[in-house]
């Protein structure tokens, strides 16, 4: 693809994630994104399909981006699982803060297709949940938690539940209650390992 056309389609891309984000699938049409990106509906058209195309572009484009942020945080990190967990929280209302926030983008766009199940788009949105889940599994792994896959889980469970209670309520006190369960549940992990480690030992 031509240089004059891959940027145009990165534009297309960039401002339509914008738009989606704010504002919802179902309330932008192609003429406005068309307009927001600077080109003509025919061009939009051109670089996508359809509507249905283009918003699975668009995640699929911010997944490898999302994706790159959450990997550079994570090396970022240094201390205990506990520790971790309250920077992963402590980031949540933090984001919540930012004006314009709206939630997860990912989680709001998959929810408004929820009757869609085989929109591209929720495979995208599949996808990226499931890659940051054992995103997480790894760093519990890394930083001795017992059972990493399982405590992921739970902890996405959480992060996700926080989200969507900051959103509704408009209270960041949900991610510190969110990262306190969080902290108890790899606590009550440890203390089940242990036992069992020390019968391996034993052996």
């Amino acid at each position: 693809m031509p240089r004059d056309a891959t940027q145009t389609r990165q534009r297309i891309l960039a401002t339509s994630y914008e738009l989606f984000y704010r504002k919802g699938y179902y309330r932008i049409g192609v003429d406005e994104v068309a307009a927001a990106a600077g080109v003509t509906k025919r061009t939009l058209y051109y670089h996508f399909k359809s509507k249905d195309e283009l918003l699975a572009a668009v995640l699929e484009f911010h997944q490898g981006l999302a994706l790159e942020r959450i990997r550079r945080w994570g090396d970022r990190l240094a201390g205990s699982a506990a520790q971790a967990i309250d920077s992963l929280f402590a980031d949540l209302a933090r984001w919540s803060t930012k004006p314009g926030w709206s939630g997860a983008g990912f989680t709001r766009l998959a929810m408004e297709l929820a009757d869609m199940p085989g929109h591209p788009a929720r495979a995208v949105a599949r996808h990226h949940k499931a890659m940051v889940e054992a995103w997480l599994a790894e760093l519990l792994g890394r930083l001795g938690v017992g059972g990493p896959a399982a405590r992921a889980r739970e902890i996405w469970l959480l992060l996700e539940g926080a989200n969507a209670l900051i959103l509704i309520h408009g209270d960041r006190s949900y991610a510190t209650a969110a990262a306190r369960a969080a902290k108890a549940l790899v606590q009550a992990s440890a203390s089940t390992d242990r036992p069992a480690r020390r019968r391996r030992k034993a052996r």
